[in-house]
């Protein structure tokens, strides 16, 4: 499904409120035009009333028409609040469910598209070019004030006489005409605000995550150069499109002072009141248009939202269903098979590939056509979901989230019992050290897992590859930044696990101690052999 078929059925979805937006804006703008006109014919009148002597004073009715202002004023103020309540009733109704889809299509992504996201990218697409979408549903009730106001005007001008309505008319025409043939230049620049914005967003995203480093090497005023280079960036996209904006701005202002004076003119034979309450009604029509001239003053940059975020659910293939691979599958690797169960370490020196062969295996990478097997199927036309079930994976650069050692021994298995994580743990050769953690399973481990060493977020990732239930596991680098002593102990228990469930492994590993564990060898060039 494509953003455009998303933003549809959530449009269909909330269209109730939608409609009340509308019509509490509809209500709106008839209550401005009506309130301000009558205003306009009241004062007027009165101060007339007034200057004829007391008699005519005594004989105005002003309660009448001041009764009707202060209902006026009070329907107004009641439309505009059920109109805000309405609209962002809806647009938040739909931000969430579009977010969540938004991340579904990321990470269903094709790798080349998924993989080319940073953080920063990743959260400016989920957040700012998402809001721009809710501004979307925002502005819909628009139109809705634009045509209540339109046709409220008319009727009121139309007392002055029908050239002060035509003059009304005319002014607003003219107003949208020319502010449509200037929005075709807002284009550029509200995609480039859009692009500016996303663009500091990964810039503060991936310098902030490399603090650390940057303040050991002594770059903070480096990254602070970038930063604040992003920065001028956007401020520059923005100038350019707030000198466009401006010129929306004058544009209204000169037109509601425009159709006020031909209305005064126009209807000056009619009466004073009536004049001044045909003056009054051509300003609050021509200023209804502000919603609209607004709109389109936001159009470039909710296109260039829209643009990238169609870029992610374009790229996301059709989804194929997943197919169910037992425990005993074969695998054939550059021709060689590998029986169920079999302990095969992946060789070859660094930078040649073997971490991009496994990625591969997980569906993060493309693979070569017809290189590996997998129960009789090319696992390049596997979907990645079959692949993710026939493996799990300790990657060489554990990430673990904020949360507890509970929670990201779950993110593999939602429903593990405490037995089951316990036993990971333990073949982790890690359950000594969360025993002896405040809380246990529920200690709170921060950002990234930033109250364990470097060894023991390698280990929690290896325990929670264990719970993944995978007919194979795939193991990169799971003894690096362990001491002897540990890495040892986690082959002697990872020996242990694969005896008792019958598992398969891929492994790679620099640490003899681990690669003893295989009995065959394959070379990421294609090569294999049986261990020595």
């Amino acid at each position: 499904m494509t953003l455009r078929h998303l933003i549809a059925a959530e449009r269909r979805r909330e269209r109730r409120r939608l409609r009340q937006a509308g019509m509490c804006a509809a209500l709106v703008a008839i209550a401005s035009v009506w309130l301000l006109a009558l205003s306009g014919w009241f004062l007027t009148a009165a101060a007339l009333a007034g200057g004829a002597g007391i008699v005519a004073a005594q004989a105005f009715n002003y309660m009448l028409p001041s009764a009707l202002i202060r209902l006026l004023a009070i329907v107004r103020t009641a439309g505009r609040y059920g109109e805000r309540l309405a609209s962002h009733g809806a647009a938040f109704g739909a931000l969430a469910r579009l977010r969540p889809a938004l991340y579904r299509a990321i990470t269903a992504a094709p790798p080349s598209v998924a993989l080319a996201l940073g953080r920063g990218e990743a959260t400016a697409r989920l957040i700012g070019d998402v809001d721009a979408v809710e501004w979307r549903f925002v502005r819909l009730s628009g139109p809705w004030g634009g045509v209540a106001a339109l046709a409220s005007g008319a009727a009121l001008t139309a007392l002055g006489g029908w050239p002060a309505m035509v003059a009304t008319l005319a002014c607003v025409a003219a107003v949208l005409g020319l502010a449509q043939l200037w929005a075709r230049r807002l284009d550029q620049p509200g995609r480039a605000v859009q692009q500016a914005m996303g663009g500091l967003r990964e810039e503060v995203a991936t310098m902030g995550g490399a603090a650390a480093e940057l303040r050991c090497f002594a770059l903070e005023d480096w990254a602070a150069a970038r930063i604040a280079a992003a920065g001028d960036r956007l401020a520059e996209a923005q100038e350019r499109q707030a000198a466009v904006v401006a010129r929306f701005e004058a544009l209204h202002a000169v037109s509601i002072a425009l159709a006020a004076a031909s209305a005064l003119v126009l209807s000056a034979g009619a009466g004073a009141p009536l004049a001044a309450l045909a003056a009054l009604a051509a300003a609050m029509t021509a200023d209804a248009t502000a919603p609209i001239l607004r709109a389109m003053t936001e159009s470039g940059r909710l296109r260039g939202a829209e643009a990238r975020l169609e870029t992610v659910f374009d790229a996301v293939e059709a989804e194929r269903p997943a197919i169910e691979v037992p425990l005993d599958t074969h695998l054939v690797i550059d021709g060689h098979a590998f029986a169920p169960g079999s302990r095969i370490a992946l060789t070859g020196p660094s930078g040649c590939g073997k971490t991009t062969l496994i990625e591969g295996l997980l569906g993060l990478r493309p693979l070569p056509s017809g290189r590996i097997m997998i129960g009789g199927r090319d696992a390049a036309t596997l979907p990645p979901a079959t692949l993710r079930a026939t493996f799990a994976w300790a990657p060489q650069d554990a990430g673990l989230m904020a949360g507890t050692v509970r929670d990201n021994l779950r993110l593999a298995d939602a429903d593990a019992t405490e037995d089951h994580l316990w036993q990971a743990l333990h073949d982790a050769a890690l359950d000594a050290v969360v025993r002896a953690l405040p809380e246990g399973l529920d200690t709170w481990l921060g950002e990234d897992g930033a109250r364990l060493s470097g060894g023991e977020r390698r280990r929690l990732s290896l325990a929670r590859a264990y719970l993944g239930h995978a007919p194979w596991l795939l193991l990169d680098e799971p003894g690096e930044g362990l001491d002897a002593v540990v890495a040892a102990e986690v082959a002697r228990r990872l020996d242990a696990r694969l005896r008792r469930t019958g598992q398969g492994m891929i492994l790679v590993s620099h640490r003899p101690v681990l690669s003893a564990l295989c009995e065959r060898q394959w070379a990421a060039n294609g090569q294999a052999r049986s261990a020595a």
